[in-house]
């Protein structure tokens, strides 16, 4: 049988493609450009063929016969598989000294001892978030405390303010009550004072009188309660004094001449003059709305003070009581025997 030998190059003819005789590529068809220094085939392949010639030392392609190369997967070169038994088996099949073993073993453990760059820089850049993410949530919480301080601030001055409001609007009111009161006291004191001047009549105690160096304690007045008068409403079960019933600010004299030994507030007895004679008797004054001499000495039917409501009372008037000896008496006796008429 004849045997045809296989055409040459010069039987089919040469053929040099041109822009003209070449047709353009259409569709999805493209030429990949290489990115960026070696691609993954080149490096696949130098790995490969310096596994293959490291065996026996520098060497030409003439120097050796030829050997096949089994290219490792790409999984086996980023670190996963077995690479020191593939290499060993590949070697074993293509004949290549165990050197080639060892020296794929130290590549191995090369590739192992260091991590990944990409997981490296993965690793990088999540530390980085988290670093970010921590530095944000700091400073949201700082900037919600400063805002809760502020608040809790402008809170406080506010009721500071409202409760300044309140205070002064008591003030006011106080003020204003007071300033009534005293207008008050000075008109009935005014009265008591124009009425006593000009009432002679003699019944009743109703004019302030005089006698012989002596003076009733108050005018326009209307007794009400007498000494030894017995009941509840007085601690000790009856009453140690004589009352003057008058209106408030009516003014209270000296029944005699003498001086003020004790002049301020006395519990039930509310505001009290103590005023002690020549002879060491004592007159007390009490339930006083005011106090006009409060030490040293004074004169018959001189002013003193004036008739309140204060202490333990259930109106206005002046409470007498006479004290001789530390022991009380009636004071209707001892004005009445002084030639007074009560």
């Amino acid at each position: 049988m004849d045997v045809q030998e296989a055409p040459g190059a010069g039987a089919w003819g040469e053929w040099n493609p041109t822009e003209d005789s070449a047709r353009p590529l259409r569709g999805k068809h493209r030429v990949l450009k290489p990115r960026g220094g070696l691609a993954r085939s080149s490096t696949v392949l130098g790995v490969g063929v310096i596994a293959a010639v490291g065996a026996g030392g520098i060497a030409t392609a003439q120097d050796r016969p030829q050997v096949a190369i089994s290219m490792p997967s790409i999984p086996d070169l980023l670190g996963g598989g077995d690479h020191s038994g593939a290499a060993a088996a590949q070697a074993d099949s293509a004949g290549v000294p165990r050197q080639a073993d060892a020296q794929q073993g130290q590549q191995a453990v090369r590739t192992q001892g260091h991590p990944d760059a990409g997981e490296a820089l993965r690793h990088r850049i999540l530390q980085q978030a988290e670093s970010q993410q921590d530095a944000a949530e700091a400073q949201a919480r700082a900037d919600a405390e400063r805002v809760a301080r502020e608040s809790a601030a402008q809170e406080a001055r506010s009721q500071k303010e409202a409760a300044d409001k309140e205070a002064e609007a008591v003030r006011a009111a106080a003020e204003k009550a007071a300033a009534e009161k005293a207008a008050a006291d000075r008109a009935a004191a005014a009265q008591a004072e124009t009425e006593g001047a000009a009432d002679t009549g003699s019944g009743g105690g109703s004019t302030v009188k005089s006698s012989g160096g002596w003076s009733l304690p108050t005018s326009s007045y209307t007794l009400t309660s007498h000494y030894g008068d017995s009941g509840s409403m007085w601690s000790s079960g009856h009453h140690t004094g004589l009352d003057f019933a008058a209106p408030t600010g009516t003014p209270v004299k000296a029944v005699g001449g003498g001086k003020v030994i004790s002049a301020g507030w006395s519990g039930a007895y509310g505001y009290r003059i103590v005023l002690q004679l020549a002879d060491g008797t004592e007159v007390w004054y009490c339930h006083l709305s005011s106090m006009a001499v409060t030490s040293g000495s004074v004169g018959a039917g001189e002013t003193i003070g004036r008739v309140g409501a204060t202490g333990n009372v259930t109106g206005a008037h002046l409470h007498l009581e006479v004290r001789k000896g530390g022991s009380t008496v009636d004071p209707l006796a001892w004005l009445t025997a002084r030639g007074l008429d009560v």
